[in-house]
Order: C-alpha cells, then sequence, then structure tokens
C-alpha cells in the first residue's frame, strides 16, 4: 500500500476500502477463530465484525516501474533470493522509517539478524506444515458421478499482545513451482482507521472509491518488528531477503 505521507515520527499508510482485489480487502467475521467473508463495503454499513486482510509485502520488483513508484525508498535496493533487485516496500519501508525517527535502534536490528541467521532450514514454516487431503470417496451429484476428497491447508495464527491486530500464514502450493509456500497476511479492525473524510465508518457504507488512513506510530514498534521476524522464519528465501535487507540498514548502504 502507498505510504501517504511521513510525519512528526508517523506514518500514514492509504487502505482503499472498496476494492475487493489486490493486497487489501475488507472482510467480516465474528471473531479471529471464524474465516473471514468479503463484504461490500458500498452497500452494507461497517461493523464492529469488519477488518482488513492486508498480504502485506516487504519489497519491489526494481524492473517493474508500475509498482516501484508505490515505494517511497525507490533508490534502495537489494538483491533477492530469486536474483532480481529489489526496492524496499511496505513493512520494510515502515521499519526504515522508524529507524530514522530513532523508535527502532540499530542494536535491535542486530539482534534479529543474529536470531533469523541461526535459524536451521529445518526449523522454518514451510518445512513445518504440509497440505493434506482425504482419501476420494463417490459422490453423485444431480445425476452426475464426482469423487470427492478435502483439502486441509494449514493456517497460524499469531495476535500482537492488547492490539487487535493479528497475522495470518496460510501454507498453500506454489503457483508456479514444486513445493509448499507461506502466504502471510496482516489482519486489523476497520476502527484502526482514521477515515481521511472524517466521517466515521461504523454505521455507514463507503464512499465511491474511498480510502482511510492506518497511522503507525511509536506503538506499533513491536508490531512491525515482530512482523519481520515472522517474515524471516517462512522458508529460505524469505529468511535470505529479510537479512539482507536489515543489513543494509544497519549498514546505513541501502
Amino acid at each position: 500500500m502507498r505510504i501517504e505521507r511521513v510525519e512528526n515520527d508517523k506514518i500514514f499508510v492509504e487502505i482503499p476500502l472498496t476494492t475487493q482485489s489486490g493486497k487489501t480487502r475488507v472482510k467480516v467475521r465474528n471473531s479471529f477463530y471464524e474465516y473471514g467473508l468479503p463484504t461490500a463495503t458500498r452497500q452494507i454499513p461497517f461493523t464492529q465484525k469488519h477488518y482488513i486482510e492486508w498480504q502485506i509485502g516487504y519489497d519491489i520488483d526494481k524492473n517493474d516501474r508500475e509498482k516501484l513508484a508505490l515505494s517511497t525508498l525507490q533508490d534502495s535496493g537489494f538483491i533477492g533470493a530469486n536474483g532480481k533487485n529489489k526496492a524496499l516496500y511496505e513493512l520494510s519501508e515502515f521499519i526504515y522509517y522508524f529507524m530514522q525517527f530513532g523508535i527502532i535502534k540499530k542494536d535491535e536490528i542486530a539482534y534479529l539478524i543474529d536470531f533469523l541467521s541461526k535459524v536451521k532450514s529445518n526449523e522454518l514454516i514451510d518445512s513445518q506444515f504440509s497440505i493434506l487431503r482425504t482419501h476420494p470417496i463417490e459422490r453423485e451429484i444431480l445425476g452426475i458421478n464426482f469423487y470427492h476428497s478435502q483439502v486441509q491447508y494449514p493456517l497460524l495464527v499469531h495476535k500482537f499482545g492488547v492490539f487487535d491486530i493479528l497475522v495470518e500464514i496460510i501454507i498453500k502450493e506454489k503457483q508456479r513451482a514444486i513445493g509448499v509456500q507461506p502466504m502471510l497476511y496482516v489482519c486489523f479492525p476497520i476502527t484502526e482507521l482514521r477515515p481521511q473524510n472524517n466521517i466515521p465508518l461504523l454505521g455507514r457504507v463507503a464512499e465511491q472509491k474511498e480510502c482511510a488512513s492506518l497511522i503507525l506510530d511509536a506503538n506499533h514498534k513491536n508490531f512491525l518488528l515482530e512482523s519481520f521476524r515472522i517474515f524471516g522464519i517462512l522458508s529460505p528465501s524469505h529468511n535470505h531477503d529479510i537479512r539482507q535487507i536489515l543489513e543494509r540498514m544497519i549498514g546505513d548502504n541501502l
């Protein structure tokens, strides 16, 4: 998501409220134990059950000029595990600015690098879970014979202290390769957002192409560091990328 502005040691992140495709979606559920369902925000008023699901990232391919324009740190760079030249984006941008603010210290980054460098490959999340498929059974539906089985995807949920912010990790098949891949989502209630039009969200529907602001300040420090740590234990490629980013940050050579 695009950073609107950075001021007074705060980061203002623009979150769309009406798009149901892309990296953020507005969903509804009664508790984090439930599976959230997308909702029509232009038709159904916001309630306490509404939340944002954000497939947050930490980098962006420098060769993709359109996406690169979303980063405020386009001149930053590191080589990803896939060999591509990357710039900082989203979570990495937030960590960078928090370091500039003095909220996150270099020794905290050094500690995180040391932790991630000692993680063994068999301890990473992608090596500890598998996708389960039940044995197929015959089933007839409207005169058509099928073989019915169920697929179970592992889901991990981490809650951040007193905040109603969650990280959800779901393990799915890789789309363009063999194996599985962990996919990370940040989830937080709609009440965490500040409407850009200053009209409270609860009890009303979204305006056309409306966005709201997620404001990150010193209170979100642990959330950012812990999210980076979780990214670093997802898989070998994630571990490589996160350590590359952190090492460049601590060396001031972005």
